[in-house]
């Protein structure tokens, strides 16, 4: 099946053969955060990137501070949420997203089973009656700001909940899951694997889940944008090309190759049970989009979740995203 599949993206690389006689232009790529959200871009490392002629470098830089690498021209490209995106605009630091790899939130607020457990929660109750158990409990968040923040911002106002009443606490996710382990932190609000992993060994109940659409009034929306410099497109077209067609084929790979892609994403989440990771790469390939490309509907949900999150006042909110986005590279 490997070799199927690698003639096939031979055979579609062809376009790039011209490309390929010189040396693969190197590529710095960042990532905010080891989830399976990202699993799109293990698969282009692992099966696209050096069919197409490139040679790209991914490294993880927490959080937002994968966006202000871009930024600074530090590095050539992000995984980056939508509402980093708008938030940077509205800043005057314009980006451009190639491509989208998750059209929901794809973020997961969970809490303790013995606390879900002594407040008699209902995980099938409306997300208005469920989210109002955040309330004097602690969160863990992968970052300030981030999507996990913003999403169980929006979570607490679904219920009315104060967010001055919940306890917000940025570390990294394993960290997380030890912290509440030992009753240190109530619960979380993070991506995949590690809502599955909880509800598989059963130490924690869903209260909110992002890639169903909770809570409603923002999908689609963009959680895994792939972002770069607006000019690093223009004077380096052909790499924001294969980087997008790369993108493309990691999408139709996931849609297509269950078994081979897990076998990819075994080795960056070793550590992870066989079956929690079918479960949370099942949850990513649900919204991942083909193509994969961006759109102004994905990018202004992400601005109605800064705004409601508290990141943004009204007033900031984008009158229009125009030059933000384009679908010419994710096809």
């Amino acid at each position: 099946m490997r070799h199927r599949v690698l003639v096939g993206a031979v055979a579609v690389s062809l376009f790039f053969a011209g490309y390929a006689r010189a040396e693969n232009p190197k590529v710095k790529l960042a990532i905010p955060s080891p989830i399976v959200n990202f699993g799109a871009e293990f698969i282009a490392e692992d099966m696209f990137y050096k069919d197409l002629g490139l040679d790209v470098t991914s490294m993880e830089i927490a959080g937002v501070g994968a966006m202000n690498a871009v930024i600074s021209g530090s590095i050539d490209f992000s995984f980056s949420s939508g509402g980093s995106l708008t938030r940077a605009a509205a800043r005057g630091q314009r980006l451009l997203a190639i491509a989208t790899m998750n059209s929901e939130s794809g973020e997961f607020a969970a809490i303790r089973k013995d606390i879900a457990d002594a407040a008699h929660f209902d995980p099938k109750a409306p997300i208005a009656v469920r989210a109002q158990i955040l309330k004097g409990h602690s969160f863990g968040i992968g970052g300030v700001a981030t999507i996990g923040d913003a999403f169980l911002r929006v979570v607490a106002l679904a219920g009315k909940v104060d967010t001055n009443d919940i306890v917000f606490s940025a570390l990294q996710p394993p960290d997380i899951l030890a912290a509440m382990k030992r009753k240190a932190l109530d619960g979380f609000s993070l991506g995949s694997p590690w809502a599955q992993q909880v509800e598989e060994d059963g130490s924690a109940i869903i209260i909110a889940n992002g890639v169903d659409g909770d809570p409603p009034g923002y999908s689609p929306s963009a959680s895994a944008l792939l972002v770069t410099r607006p000019q690093f497109c223009a004077e380096k077209r052909d790499i924001c090309v294969k980087m997008g067609h790369a993108m493309a084929l990691a999408a139709d790979f996931m849609h297509q190759h269950t078994a081979e892609s897990l076998a990819i994403l075994k080795k960056h989440f070793g550590t992870i049970d066989d079956k929690v990771l079918a479960r949370a790469f099942a949850s990513v390939v649900k919204m991942t989009p083909q193509p994969p490309a961006p759109t102004e509907i994905q990018l202004r949900n992400n601005d109605k979740m800064n705004r409601d999150a508290g990141f943004i006042k009204p007033d900031e909110m984008l009158v229009s995203y125009d030059g933000l986005y384009t679908a010419e590279f994710a096809k």
